[in-house]
């Protein structure tokens, strides 16, 4: 229900930045995501904390397109994309932050109330500090708000650049208005018809969705979400072990984020993804190959260790039967692989699941398995694991915030931007609501390798449709999506005109 609501929120969000300006935008999803958190945490009935999370959402969603912005916008070129990368590396660092706020609270008296009603804290700290920042220049400009524009640019940029700065935004606000009209006039649905007729918003949205849509069709997300899950899958039995692991992974993800910072504007926002979906396609490759193996080298059931548990044999399983751990665990009936002792490889038991039968396993000093079998491939799985997280932060997991925040005319730009805001929650929703159902389906090992080939033809698609804007200009970016000729994989710097 939180990604549902994040969906809502961003369409939402991308009509507010516009109508209402980046300010009020993020204070509103502040305020959403403090009562949702409230809400939750206060739930007296299940369907009470399923209404917290729709609130939760709405405030993310609403924020998760408006932040980026509103850094972009307020920053000096530059340093753009540094600046919204320390954007990501605060999510992905509060992601590690609450694993770790999570397990202190597990040995306190009202677990969950506790860990839903924290995650208030960071919306009001942050609802209170944007209460001192400005709007948007460039909204303020655009709202014919110069005087005030003017002056927080005189704070962002050196006084040799400022002249620059401020005549680049006039002329593209005067040939906007001289287009397009007075922003607001044809309403929301009207601008989106206006805005597919341009195309320059055309070609943004192009890039701009399609880095959105990539970047959870490599499937992150499902990574992030279900690590316990997959560390299990790698053979891993103990959820304690699980969950540490887990919080290996988004330690790598924050770590991952501040390499962006330093890199981004540096080699610039088109090679680095380029490079991040190769080094993807490359780790999803070896999970595939991985798990491929574990599955086909997963240890014997054996009749004899299964009689042991007496009635606790899984009803699918026959003396007959030439079934290995992972049979076991893909049996219609729910069944659980309980391994050899002191050897896990040996052959061992297949049972069905009941907290009996996973008890009778551990007083038996036995290892009790429901998502992956016992391998000697579990540590390669967690490397390959890591290394794929590593590629994906620096590049796919915060440069397609980067791309939408400046690739957008400015008239245009929360529009857009919650369009392909939409985009991303949306197959945020469609991945991580499949991955456990295609895993169970097609194995673990076809799961990964269908994310490899997507991540494949992602780098073809982003190669040939996204267009480098490291250093440029907002105005620049325009210029050069509006240039004849235009190819994304040729572009150069462009050279606006003289007023």
């Amino acid at each position: 229900m939180a990604v549902a609501g994040a969906i809502i929120g961003a369409a939402l969000g991308g009509w507010m930045n516009d109508r209402f300006g980046r300010k009020l935008s993020i204070l509103i999803a502040d305020v959403l995501f403090f009562i949702g958190a409230i809400i939750m945490a206060a739930a007296p009935i299940p369907g009470i904390i399923i209404l917290g999370r729709i609130f939760v959402g709405l405030g993310v969603g609403m924020a998760s397109m408006t932040a980026p912005l509103y850094i972009s916008e307020a920053s000096p070129a530059r340093i753009r994309g540094a600046l919204v990368s320390m954007n990501g590396l605060l999510i992905t660092g509060g992601q590690f932050l609450s694993y770790l706020i999570n397990l202190a609270f597990t040995r306190t008296n009202g677990t969950w109330r506790w860990m839903l009603g924290v995650a208030g804290l960071p919306a009001l700290v942050q609802f209170l500090l944007m209460l001192s920042l400005p709007e948007s220049p460039r909204w303020l400009y655009r709202r014919d708000r110069k005087e005030e524009a003017e002056e927080i640019l005189r704070k962002i940029y050196p006084a040799e650049e400022l002249d620059n700065e401020i005549e680049a935004l006039r002329q593209s606000v005067e040939e906007e208005i001289a287009i397009e009209g007075a922003i607001g006039e044809d309403g929301f649905f009207g601008k989106i018809k206006k805005a597919l007729s341009n195309k320059v918003v055309r070609r943004g949205l192009a890039a701009g969705i399609l880095c959105q849509v990539a970047q959870q069709f490599v499937g992150i997300n499902s990574v992030m979400y279900y690590s316990p899950t997959i560390v299990q899958l790698a053979g891993f039995a103990s959820n304690s072990t699980a969950l540490a692991l887990s919080l290996i992974t988004s330690g790598l993800n924050a770590v991952g984020s501040i390499v962006s910072m330093f890199f981004v504007d540096r080699s610039g926002r088109r090679r680095l993804m380029l490079i991040s979906l190769v080094g993807i396609i490359v780790c999803l490759g070896l999970l595939t190959g991985i798990f491929y193996a574990a599955s086909t080298h997963s240890p014997l059931v054996s009749a004899d260790e299964t009689k042991f548990f007496g009635n606790a044999t899984c009803p699918d399983f026959t003396v007959t039967s030439k079934w290995k751990c992972v049979d076991c665990l893909k049996a219609a009936a729910e069944c659980g692989y309980c391994a050899s002792t002191p050897n896990k490889l040996q052959p061992g038991a297949c049972l069905v699941t009941t907290d009996f039968s996973k008890a009778t396993c551990h007083a038996n000093n036995r290892e009790w398995y429901t998502q992956g079998c016992p391998s000697n491939f579990g540590w390669l799985a967690l490397v390959a694991l890591g290394l794929y997280i590593i590629s994906y932060s620096p590049g796919m997991g915060t440069v397609p915030w980067i791309v939408n925040s400046e690739i957008y005319p400015l008239r245009f730009r929360g529009t857009c931007g919650g369009m392909a805001a939409v985009s991303n929650w949306v197959s945020n929703l469609v991945v991580s609501q499949s991955f456990l159902s295609m895993t169970e389906a097609l194995g673990t090992a076809a799961t990964f390798l269908f994310f490899g080939c997507v991540s494949l033809v992602a780098l073809v698609l982003i190669y040939f449709i996204v267009p480098e804007t490291k250093g440029l200009q907002f105005e620049e970016v325009e210029s050069m999506l509006e240039e004849k000729g235009y190819k994304a994989w040729k572009t150069k710097r462009p050279s606006l005109s003289p007023a």
